[in-house]
């Protein structure tokens, strides 16, 4: 490495979440890991690839009502279609951006009144409010069912765990969806069923999906649009409320420097750590590696999101100059790629941006105490959990 090329960081480590990761990551057997940045690409990108996770318990199910999560080739590229206003940089800026700042603004005026909040309840709200405008789970008070979700992914974590304790928690994952199916998920079907709306359940409505189908793309919605980005929007906070230098960039910068610190936030604490993807024909990446069909693959983000020859030097620092630097699109892989890239990224990346905004300058602001750090199993990736914020309190 030449002197240009050395880390201009002192080789610092960033990183909060790679111990934890380290010691409680299970990926699943018979998958090949894949490290390598630009590989990793290939393999997200080609047509040749499908899901390789619980796709197959989809696949004697009524192809036009399986989750568009689990679908793919040319229904799985009609469906995304089909969703994709909901998602777009003018649904952000028209709908959603109106949510993010009514509750935003809610959120920080009684941190203000109390003189001190919990992150993870905060943005849980926020997070909350914002997929379910998108949804379509408008029908009950939104305080509540934010903590129901939270009581319930609680409980998801408890089904790996041996023994009685598993059955234990299998059992109050199942009661705890049952809840949430019947307080917040049919409610808004029923009013979906009289009033359209322009929202997710609307559309599912229209297609002549039943009840529980719509419930379990609830809950494919509630899982990557409320409880990875509340975990994302923790995480960011945590980064920034310690390291004044990057604060102060965050609050000096424009949108676009507040974006790159995002990013780089997410691509050395990622909240998942793992994707599956199984060949179904072959195909030949970039560098004339040949896959053959049956081949499967496990894309390790945590570790693909700090490959030296995509990243450059000092892959375990926060550099909101590095993507700039090394020509390479937003968000690295930390969002997947290709057709399955998480279609909310960017309203994820909106909300985060415009909670912190808000939270950074709040008169007094200080973490009062750092989260808890535990691990979904569900998902492979962290959960924060206890983390308290301080402020002056208004008069």
């Amino acid at each position: 490495m030449s002197e240009a090329d050395a880390c201009p960081f002192s080789n610092r480590d960033d990183r909060k979440s790679a111990a934890l990761a380290e010691a409680e990551a299970r990926p699943d057997a018979g998958f090949a890991p894949i490290v390598n940045f630009d590989f990793a690409r290939d393999v997200m990108r080609s047509p040749a690839m499908v899901q390789g996770m619980e796709a197959d318990y989809f696949k004697d199910k009524e192809p036009s009502k399986v989750p568009v999560i689990f679908l793919d080739g040319e229904l799985h590229k009609k469906r995304r279609a089909q969703l994709a206003r909901y998602f777009t940089p003018k649904a952000i800026k028209d709908r959603h951006r109106k949510v993010m700042d009514q509750t935003t603004d809610e959120v920080m005026a009684q941190l203000r009144r109390t003189g001190r909040g919990q992150l993870d309840v905060m943005s849980l709200r926020l997070a909350c409010d914002v997929a379910a405008e998108i949804v379509g789970l408008t029908n009950t008070d939104p305080d509540a069912m934010s903590n129901r979700l939270r009581k319930k992914f609680t409980a998801s974590g408890k089904r790996k765990r041996p023994g009685l304790a598993g059955k234990l928690g299998a059992l109050e994952d199942v009661v705890r969806t049952l809840w949430f199916f019947k307080r917040d998920v049919v409610p808004a079907i029923r009013h979906r069923q009289k009033h359209d709306r322009d929202d997710v359940i609307s559309f599912l409505v229209r297609e002549g999906y039943s009840d529980q189908e719509i419930l379990v793309e609830c809950m494919t919605y509630a899982t990557a649009g409320m409880i990875t980005t509340r975990e994302f929007i923790v995480m960011c906070a945590w980064h920034l409320l310690e390291k004044e230098d990057l604060r102060r960039q965050f609050l000096e910068g424009g949108e676009d420097v507040q974006f790159a610190i995002l990013d780089e936030v997410l691509r050395i604490d990622p909240v998942a750590a793992y994707v599956y993807r199984k060949a179904e024909a072959d195909m030949t990446a970039t560098d004339g590696r040949v896959v053959k069909a049956g081949e499967q693959f496990l894309v390790d983000i945590r570790n693909i999101n700090l490959d030296e020859e995509a990243t450059g030097a000092c892959p375990f620092a926060i550099d909101p100059e590095r993507s700039k630097r090394q020509k390479m699109p937003s968000n690295w892989m930390s969002f997947a790629d290709g057709p399955h890239r998480c279609p909310g990224a960017q309203v994820a990346m909106h909300e985060t941006r415009v909670f912190l905004d808000a939270l950074l300058r709040v008169p007094g602001i200080r973490l009062a105490r750092k989260p808890t750090m535990g691990w979904i199993e569900e998902i492979n990736g962290y959960e924060l959990h206890g983390a308290i914020v301080e402020c002056d309190p208004s008069r």
